[in-house]
C-alpha cells in the first residue's frame, strides 16, 4: 500500500513537472528588461524567450516576434532550446512508461518484478527530464545576473530575471522529486515481494528422515484446546440425588471423550 502511494506521488509530481516544464518552454518570460537608472519609464516592457522576442506597451499593446534564423542564434540560446525540448520529450515517454508499470494499472499483470521495474524506467526518465530542464534554465540566470551587475553596461541593456526561469527551476526540481519517489516505490516493491516469497511457510518441527530417499519427514498433531476443555468438563458430573455411589459411578460411566485434532505430514 505504501508502495502504491509513492507511485501516484510520483507520478502525479512528474506530471507537474512536465506541464510546467512545457509552460517555461513556450512563453517569452525569461529575461524581462530592467527599469532601473535612466531607463525608469515603465510605459514599455521588453521581453526575451527560448523563441521570440516581446514587446509590451502600458496600452495594452503586445507585440511579438519570432528569431527569424535559428543559425544566426548564440549558442547558448541554441543549447537551451535543445535541452529543453529534449527534457518534454523525456518527460513525456516517462509518462508512457510509467503508467503500465504502476499498481493501479491492469496492464503487465502476473509479470512479477517486470512490473515494478517498468515503473523504476519511467522514474528514471523523469530524473534526467528534471535536469536537462534545470541546466539551461541556471544558466540562463548565472548570464542574466552576471550581465545586470556589469557597470560599463548601459542599463537600457540590462535585464532580469523573468517568471519563466522561477517556472522552470520549480517544474525541474519537481519532475526530478517526482522521478525518485517512485525509483523509491519500485525498491520498497521488491523488497516486499521478497519478503512475502520468502517469509511465508508454517515452521515445522524437526523429525526424521525417509530411509531411501533425500527428504526429512515431520509429523505432529496439534490438538484443538477448545474441545480439551469440553471433554474436562463432561467429567466433572454432578448428582442431584445427594448420593456418593451414584455420583462415583457417573464420573466413572461418563466417557471422556477424545480430543479432535489434526496430523501435519511434511517433507522438507
Amino acid at each position: 500500500m505504501a508502495s502504491a502511494a509513492l507511485e501516484l506521488m510520483g507520478f502525479f509530481l512528474g506530471l507537474l513537472g512536465m506541464l510546467g516544464t512545457l509552460v517555461a518552454t513556450v512563453l517569452p518570460y525569461w529575461q524581462i528588461s530592467a527599469h532601473i537608472g535612466s531607463n525608469i519609464v515603465t510605459a514599455v516592457a521588453n521581453m526575451r524567450g527560448l523563441w521570440m522576442e516581446c514587446v509590451y506597451q502600458s496600452t495594452g499593446a503586445f507585440q511579438c516576434e519570432t528569431y527569424n534564423s535559428m543559425l544566426a542564434l548564440p549558442s547558448d540560446l541554441q543549447a537551451s532550446r535543445a535541452l529543453m525540448v529534449i527534457s518534454l520529450v523525456l518527460s513525456v515517454l516517462a509518462v508512457a512508461v510509467a503508467v503500465p508499470g504502476m499498481q493501479c494499472t491492469i496492464c503487465m499483470d502476473g509479470t512479477g518484478a517486470v512490473k515494478s521495474r517498468v515503473a523504476g524506467a519511467g522514474g528514471g526518465l523523469f530524473l534526467a527530464a528534471g535536469f536537462l530542464a534545470l541546466i539551461p534554465v541556471a544558466w540562463t540566470t548565472h548570464e542574466v545576473v552576471e550581465t545586470f551587475y556589469q557597470p560599463a553596461l548601459p542599463a537600457s541593456m540590462k535585464f532580469e530575471i523573468g517568471e519563466c526561469l522561477y517556472v522552470g527551476l520549480a517544474s525541474a526540481l519537481i519532475s526530478m522529486l517526482g522521478g525518485g519517489l517512485l525509483c523509491v516505490s519500485c525498491c520498497d516493491e521488491q523488497d516486499g515481494g521478497r519478503g512475502r516469497r520468502h517469509g511465508g511457510g508454517y515452521p515445522y518441527p524437526i523429525g526424521g528422515g525417509m530411509a531411501g530417499t533425500g527428504l526429512r519427514t515431520t509429523s505432529q498433531t496439534y490438538r484443538n484446546p477448545t474441545l480439551q476443555a469440553g471433554s474436562r468438563g463432561q467429567t466433572m458430573l454432578r448428582s442431584t440425588s445427594g448420593s456418593s455411589q451414584l455420583s462415583t459411578h457417573g464420573v466413572q460411566g461418563a466417557k471422556k471423550p477424545t480430543a479432535a485434532g489434526y496430523d501435519i505430514t511434511g517433507y522438507v
